[in-house]
């Protein structure tokens, strides 16, 4: 019997640099440390072996310490062997990084930059077909046809898209892999990175997904999958394990005007003790009162801090108000003309839409202040 873990697309050293340093240091330590996470299933499952196919590393050119700390994390793991495909990120064309990387890695790690069969195990062989460029524009899997491997279970290993997958690839994809490829090179299984969600091809083809999810694409749970091939002819018995530590979350909260927004917004919210690893991206829909929207304005604010990261986006949650509204803010005057003049924008369709969502929260601010002095 086979046993190995299937993962991909680590991106180690990715800076994620739209983010506070806090919070981007978080989220690069969550990634290197998805390494033991792995290796500890491997062990737990009785896994020899963690394929890893493509992506481990975020740049052709990581900083010398990622690459060391990623072997070192690999070197612990005694008695699995890691096989590293290179993807379209880190391609085999990166020479120094794969230079650094074979002559700093330990006995149990392997770099796999030739397209060549690559003994396994005794009755395994692995086929990797490694990108020697960012997007090499051809199918590097084609060669798997007419390997010879003997009698030996055929073990594919790539990174790209699959030829039907309808524009949704990863990162602009290393390559265009048939999804019938397990079946025409009689692979007993297919291992693919590049797209960062879990994604079964076929009955032989799996994408693995990321360890840890890295943007608000991917509503599935992250982690690796565990392949096991119990007899020659047998189908591949894949099962996928949990590894992610960090929640991207991104909900649109649609209200009405006759929501209480507050109980809404409080009511969407994940529990308390799962925010501080939750980045959370709320998107604001529909219409509210001005009152309602101040008072909803604060439960935001309120529960921000309770997050790893937060943000709010109420560009499409219009005001919803009439004269009694604007007499909060001002029954005449300066301040009321004001008001009228910002209402009138907000609901101006021949507007910009960006002068239309400046003037809605200007008089969105106005009806705060307003609300505030009649508290």
């Amino acid at each position: 019997m086979l046993r190995f873990l299937h993962s991909s697309d680590l991106h180690l050293g990715k800076p994620f640099g739209r983010f506070p340093e806090d919070v981007r240091a978080r989220l690069r330590h969550a990634r290197a440390e998805a390494l033991p996470r792995l290796a500890h299933l491997a062990r737990m499952h009785g896994a020899s072996h963690v394929l890893l196919a493509g992506d481990t590393f975020d740049q052709m050119t990581p900083a010398p310490r990622v690459i060391r700390q990623a072997l070192n994390a690999m070197a612990q793991a005694e008695g699995i062997g890691w096989l590293i495909l290179p993807g379209n990120h880190d391609h085999a064309g990166a020479s120094e990084l794969w230079r650094q990387l074979r002559h700093d890695a330990p006995a149990n790690v392997t770099a796999l930059l030739d397209p060549c069969p690559h003994p396994l195990t005794e009755g395994a062989v692995l086929l990797p077909a490694p990108p020697s460029e960012r997007t090499p524009g051809r199918d590097l899997t084609d060669w798997f046809d007419s390997a010879d491997t003997g009698a030996a279970l055929r073990i594919g290993l790539a990174h790209g898209s699959v030829a039907d997958f309808e524009g949704t690839s990863g990162a602009g994809g290393s390559s265009v892999i048939a999804p019938d490829r397990a079946v025409r090179a009689g692979l007993a299984y297919l291992a693919l990175g590049d797209w960062h969600g879990q994604r079964r091809i076929g009955p032989e083809t799996w994408y693995s997904g990321a360890p840890e999810v890295d943007s608000f694409r991917h509503a599935m749970a992250p982690g690796a999958l565990l392949v096991e091939i119990r007899a020659p002819g047998a189908p591949a018995q894949v099962t996928p394990l949990e590894t992610g530590t960090i929640r991207w979350q991104r909900l649109e909260l649609v209200l009405d005007p006759h929501d209480d927004p507050v109980a809404a917004h409080a009511a969407c919210l994940p529990p308390l003790a799962a925010r501080g690893d939750c980045l959370f991206d709320l998107r604001l829909r529909g219409q509210t009162r001005p009152a309602a929207r101040t008072e909803l304005d604060r439960a935001i604010t309120e529960s921000a801090p309770d997050f790893l990261w937060h943000s709010a986006d109420a560009t499409g949650l219009a005001l919803l108000h009439d004269t009694s509204d604007l007499d909060l803010i001002d029954a005449q005057g300066a301040l009321r003309a004001t008001a009228e003049s910002l209402a009138a924008d907000a609901a101006d369709a021949t507007l910009p839409e960006q002068d239309r969502t400046a003037a809605a929260d200007a008089l969105a601010q106005l009806f705060a202040f307003a609300l505030e002095d009649h508290a």
